[in-house]
């Protein structure tokens, strides 16, 4: 068999990225940042391994959540775009993800102040000064070492969530290009400007994003936007679910997960990692009748798949007020996100791009929708338009905007660069034998 040059390029990429790990020296040259093991608290340190493992379930749900929807012939590459982000992107994490996402901020000044874009790639390259001692301001109780790999499973769900917008008919190793590219280029520019201390939408801005609405939902959210209208349609766009149990399956551990997601976003075991348990479970519960219902007065069957993307609306518009908002607003945080997403995932000129599994619908219009509502109703001093005033609210909106500018078009870049080197596009036959043959040579 004929071995091409992409895939012999990938392999050698892995042997340099391997290799080089044995002989990198951790040098250690940024111990003023860090605190003495004393400040470890025990507790935090047990809610956020346990809260890692939460998230890192969240990918194998999805897996089965997107996994379900598909035609038959699919379901196994669709499984695995989700599943193989595991490998990827940890991998990218480590060597030079987290630093571009939390290392020292690069940037620019405004009114004498400085204000971070891209963390400096070289200061946790191959986790470089990230042991097990807890870091000044970024993670005060916890091993750095611990808040590293707690965010390295927000990478991985990131491109992830991007793959059922293309399912179907997006060849693997395109695929993998892509999300090296998205995460590097996106993502960790987003996540540094919103989590770190010095980032610009976070700190000049002033956005409040708990856990990752806007860094996660809304960047896959308008990814997958643009990955359609690259790609195109499915030759035969017909949806036929072909294992509603997966779609349950992937919906509860989805669920489960997320409370590691929102409440391990507090990075401790406190009253703020409660009140976000508390939220995110009501604001789904919420979400999933009110989807229900909402198809049902629309003459459409109370359905197993609607009640589960309702639920996944829910989570996905709490996510950036869990830690922010009171348990009765996160009933209309679910509510209203979950009539706005309806609304869009059966608009006719969104079905008409062939969004296969209504990624831009759910995730994107979610992430939207948490991001107005905790602009609105986000507790603290100068948080939100209810407790700051139209200044708050403004900035806000100004961010949600350059959020979407900036992961649409710079998303649409990085589909016409990889489409350059690698076509994105499987052939017609490959389309029509279905992705599971043409692709992985394997049959579900």
């Amino acid at each position: 068999m004929k071995i091409k040059k992409r895939w012999l390029v990938s392999f050698v990429i892995i042997c340099i990225v391997s290799i080089s790990s044995l002989f990198w020296e951790n040098k250690n040259q940024l111990q003023a940042h860090f605190l003495t093991s004393e400040a470890i608290n025990y507790a935090d340190v047990a809610w956020l391994l346990t809260s890692s493992s939460f998230v890192l379930l969240m990918t194998p749900g999805l897996s089965f959540f997107y996994g379900g929807m598909v035609g038959k012939k699919n379901v196994i590459s669709t499984m695995l775009q989700s599943f193989i982000s595991l490998g990827v992107v940890s991998l990218l994490w480590v060597v030079v993800g987290f630093s571009l996402s939390f290392g020292e901020s690069l940037g620019f000044e405004i009114a004498g102040k400085h204000y971070g874009i891209i963390g400096n790639p070289f200061d946790f390259m191959f986790f470089d000064n990230v042991g097990s001692l807890p870091h000044q301001q970024l993670a005060s109780t916890i091993p750095f070492v611990l808040f590293a790999l707690f965010q390295m499973k927000f990478a991985v769900i990131t491109p992830a969530i991007i793959t059922g917008s293309f399912a179907e008919r997006v060849r693997f190793i395109g695929y993998l290009f892509f999300i090296c590219l998205f995460t590097l280029f996106i993502y960790t520019p987003l996540c540094h400007m919103v989590w770190h201390p010095n980032g610009l939408l976070g700190s000049y801005f002033g956005v409040k994003d708990f856990a990752g609405g806007t860094v996660v939902h809304m960047s896959a959210g308008f990814a997958a936007l643009a990955g359609v209208l690259v790609l195109g349609k499915r030759k035969n766009n017909e949806h036929i679910p072909t294992n509603i149990p997966f779609v349950l399956l992937g919906t509860g551990m989805l669920w489960f997960g997320w409370f590691g997601f929102n409440a391990g976003s507090a990075l401790a075991a406190n009253g703020t990692a409660a009140m976000a348990f508390a939220t995110t479970t009501v604001a789904s519960a919420s979400a999933m009748l009110t989807w229900i219902f909402f198809d049902r007065i629309n003459g459409r069957k109370a359905s197993a798949m609607g009640a589960c993307i309702g639920a996944v609306v829910g989570l996905v518009a709490i996510t950036p007020a869990a830690g922010f908002i009171s348990i009765p607003k996160s009933i209309f945080f679910g509510f209203l996100a979950a009539i706005v997403s309806n609304r869009m995932l059966y608009w006719n000129k969104l079905k008409a791009i062939d969004d296969t599994l209504d990624v831009f619908a759910c995730h994107g219009v979610g992430g939207i929708m948490g991001m107005i509502l905790t602009a609105i109703f986000a507790e603290g001093e100068n948080a939100s338009l209810l407790h700051g005033g139209w200044s708050v609210f403004g900035h806000h909106m100004m961010a949600l905007v350059l959020v979407a500018l900036f992961a649409f078009f710079g998303s649409l870049v990085l589909y016409k660069v990889t489409n350059w080197f690698i076509p994105l596009r499987v052939s017609e036959d490959s389309e029509r034998i279905g992705l599971d043959l043409s692709q992985h040579n394997e049959k579900f």
